[in-house]
C-alpha cells in the first residue's frame, strides 16, 4: 500500500506521523511511504533521514492526499484539508469527532474510513494509542500549571512545592486515568499537596497504594468544597468517543480563589469546565472571573520530540497491519483496531460518538 505522511497545519503543532525509523520499517515490508517535504523538521527529523529510509518525498501535501491509500496523521485534518478526502481513503489519526459535528459532518460527506487513535481499545479497556500522548499532557499539565500560577503570568504567586514553613500549592485532579495519574505523579514530586477524584474506587485504591496521595470519590458535593482551596485543577476525565462530562460549571469559577488555575487536558474532547474554549500554544489561556484557563488543544505538540517517538512506537504495529491486510481484515483480527473505527463510507460506526452528537450509527461489526 502507499502511506501518505502530510506534514501538520494546525497552530503550532510541530508533530509527526511517523518518524524515520517508522517509514523504514514499512518500506521493508514492501509498502510505499510518501512524506511531505518538511513534515518533520519540527521534531528534528529532516528530509534526508527519511530518505535514507526509503520514503519517497512530495513537495506538497496535495499530491500525498491524492495518492495514498492510508494517510497518517497527528492531528485532525482541517478546513483546508477536507476537499483531499476521498471515497474509501483510510485517515489515522486523532480525530476528537464528539467536540465538532462540523468536522464529523465533512468525514461522513468524504466517504472515507476514519480510525480513530483515541478510541483504539484493548478489551481490558486499555487504549494503547491514546495513552502515550496522555502521558506527555498529563506530565506537561502541571509543568504549565506551575508556570501560570506565578504572578507575572496572572497567576496567584504561588511555587507549587512550597518551602519549609509555607504550605504547598493544593493541586486538584479530576479523573485518575493515564493523564491524571502522571500529572499526579508530577505535582506529588513536585511537593505539591494532591488530591485526585474519580468515580472509580479500584483506580483511587490504586493510586494511593502507588502515590500515597489523597483521594476522593468524584460527586458533586466533593467537587464544590475541593475547588474552594485548589490553586490548580486538571481536568483529564475521559470517556472514550465521547463528549468530556463538564463538571466544572461556571458559577462554580466563583468558588474559586482569584490567579488559580485549570489546565483542561479534556478540551479535545470538549473540556470538562463549561469555560473551557481551545486555544493554543502561541495565546494558551484566558481568564474567566479571575481564574486562569489553559487549554490547549494539542499539549503534547509542544514537546514534539518526545511525543513523536512515543507516539510512533505505538502506532506502527497497527499501521503495518492496515498496511499488510487492509482496515477490515486487519480489524477482524484485532479487536483493539477495531474499536477505533469511527466513520466508514459515510456512517457513524461508533456509538459513543453517536451517542454525543446525537446522530445515527451502524455497528463496527457490519463493515466486517
Amino acid at each position: 500500500m502507499k502511506i501518505g505522511v502530510p506534514k501538520e497545519i494546525k497552530a503550532n503543532e510541530h508533530r509527526v506521523a511517523l518518524t524515520p525509523s517508522g517509514a523504514a520499517a514499512l518500506v521493508e515490508t514492501g509498502h510505499d511511504v510518501i512524506v511531505e517535504s518538511g513534515a518533520g523538521t519540527g521534531s528534528g527529523f529532516f528530509d534526508e533521514q527519511y530518505r535514507s529510509a526509503g520514503a519517497r518525498l512530495a513537495g506538497d501535501a496535495e499530491s500525498i492526499w491524492s495518492e495514498a491509500d492510508i494517510i497518517v496523521k497527528v492531528k485532525e485534518p482541517l478546513l483546508s484539508e477536507w476537499p483531499h478526502l476521498r471515497v474509501g481513503q483510510i485517515v489515522f489519526t486523532y480525530f476528537h469527532f464528539a467536540s465538532s459535528l462540523e468536522l464529523t459532518r465533512a468525514h461522513l460527506d468524504s466517504g472515507a474510513v476514519c480510525i480513530a487513535y483515541e478510541t483504539v481499545a484493548q478489551p481490558s479497556g486499555e487504549l494503547p494509542l491514546l495513552a502515550p500522548m496522555s502521558e506527555v499532557a498529563g506530565r506537561m499539565a502541571i509543568q504549565e500549571g506551575a508556570k501560570y500560577l506565578e504572578k507575572q503570568y496572572g497567576g496567584r504567586g504561588i511555587l507549587l512545592g512550597g518551602v519549609p514553613g509555607v504550605l504547598p500549592a493544593h493541586v486538584l485532579i479530576l479523573g485518575g486515568g493515564i493523564a491524571g495519574s502522571h500529572a499526579a505523579r508530577v505535582a506529588k514530586g513536585m511537593g505539591a499537596r494532591v488530591t485526585v477524584m474519580d468515580v472509580s474506587h479500584e483506580r483511587l485504591r490504586d493510586l494511593d497504594e502507588k502515590l500515597r496521595i489523597e483521594t476522593l470519590y468524584s460527586s458533586r458535593q466533593n467537587l464544590l468544597e475541593q475547588i474552594v482551596t485548589a490553586d490548580l485543577v486538571v481536568g483529564s476525565v475521559l470517556i472514550p468517543g465521547a463528549a468530556a462530562p463538564r463538571l466544572i460549571r461556571r458559577d462554580d469559577l466563583k468558588l474559586m480563589q482569584p490567579g488559580s488555575v485549570i489546565v483542561d487536558v479534556a478540551v479535545d474532547q470538549g473540556g470538562c469546565a463549561e469555560t473551557t474554549h481551545p486555544t493554543t500554544h502561541e495565546d494558551p489561556v484566558y481568564a474567566v472571573d479571575g481564574v486562569l484557563h489553559y487549554a490547549v488543544a494539542n499539549m503534547p505538540g509542544g514537546v514534539p520530540r518526545t511525543s513523536t517517538f512515543a507516539l510512533t512506537n505505538a502506532t506502527l504495529p497497527y499501521l503495518l497491519a492496515l498496511a499488510d491486510k487492509g482496515w477490515q481484515q486487519a480489524m477482524r483480527d484485532n479487536p483493539a483496531l477495531k474499536a477505533g473505527l469511527n466513520i466508514a463510507h459515510g456512517r457513524i460506526a461508533h456509538a459513543a460518538l453517536a451517542g454525543s452528537l446525537g446522530l445515527p450509527h451502524v455497528s463496527q461489526e457490519s463493515f466486517l
